[in-house]
């Protein structure tokens, strides 16, 4: 199940890109995140209600539900998007891929659990595969204050998305299934980034064309519904850290639709990075040795 939820997830998440370059035009950006969520909450919802599924909560479930909605469906979409003007695509993608070892470190801070060497090396070696696979664009590509300040924003997208999967986590040993937290934490999300765009008076258009109503389609059921769903499910089960390992492996799936749709050319360093990668999901899935204790003799 477990395996099976892990490639669901990269799959899935690994061609969303596809449908938010497509989404790209008319509607403002913040807005098609609003339309994402609040669709993706309602159908939540609908599902968890006709399956008679969803799950009570408390004040406190709520409260970290707000939270959960402002860190993974809010403000890291608003980050990377935004810094994604000034910094390269394949720079935001090594960013983001330091998931693995952030939530390795909160999960330490905040649940006092021990950091695996594995994953620890695991995550070091899948960094140093995107650094190679995108070698060509972050060399190409000239630093100045607007770089940096694009790289802040997506440390601070990368910081809220671990802060988010901690949020789950907790939520989870609370005996809050994903979905019921997902449906709440997305509604919760939409309607924040919705009252941040009145604000700042940013208007709500909508296109009609087959092409934005499509990739909105599957930006809300596979990308949210079932993507996020699959994800926090593995925070679940497998550690933070381990299912974090997914952001690494996002880009090679990415990388192989742009070749087939787009004419992305494989290169030498390309294809030691990818190498690297693929050591690096071994690493941080190999189960540790079990211990042997030693007998002395009396």
């Amino acid at each position: 199940m477990n395996l099976s939820l892990y490639l669901l997830t990269v799959l899935i998440w690994g061609t969303t890109w596809i449908a938010l370059k497509l989404q790209l035009g008319v509607v403002a950006i913040p807005v098609s995140i609003v339309y994402r969520f609040a669709l993706a909450a309602l159908v939540l919802f609908v599902i968890l209600l006709i399956a008679r599924r969803l799950q009570p909560m408390d004040r406190r479930g709520h409260l970290v539900c707000v939270a959960q909605g402002l860190c993974l469906f809010c403000v890291n979409f608003m980050c990377f998007l935004t810094a994604s003007q000034w910094v390269p695509t394949g720079l935001i993608a090594v960013v983001f891929s330091t998931a693995t070892l952030w939530n390795a470190l909160n999960a330490r801070l905040f649940f006092g659990q021990r950091i695996a060497a594995n994953v620890l090396a695991g995550g070091a070696l899948g960094l140093s595969g995107l650094g190679l696979l995108f070698w060509p664009e972050l060399g190409s590509h000239q630093a100045s204050a607007q770089t940096l300040f694009g790289l802040g924003l997506a440390l601070l997208g990368t910081l809220c998305f671990s802060a988010g999967n901690m949020l789950s986590s907790l939520q989870q040993k609370a005996g809050l299934r994903p979905m019921t937290t997902n449906a709440w934490g997305m509604a919760y999300g939409a309607g924040m980034l919705a009252m941040y765009c009145l604000v700042s008076g940013v208007p709500f258009t909508m296109d009609w064309s087959g092409q934005y109503l499509g990739s909105l389609l599957y930006l809300v059921i596979p990308g949210s519904v079932i993507g996020f769903t699959a994800y926090l499910t593995l925070v679940g089960r497998m550690g933070p850290e381990r299912a974090a390992y997914c952001t690494v492996l996002f880009p090679l799936v990415a990388l192989n639709v742009s070749a087939y749709m787009e004419g992305y050319q494989w290169t030498t360093p390309a294809l030691a990075g990818l190498v690297l990668v693929m050591l690096g999901n071994v690493l941080v899935f190999r189960k540790p040795k079990a211990v042997v204790p030693v007998l002395k003799a009396a």
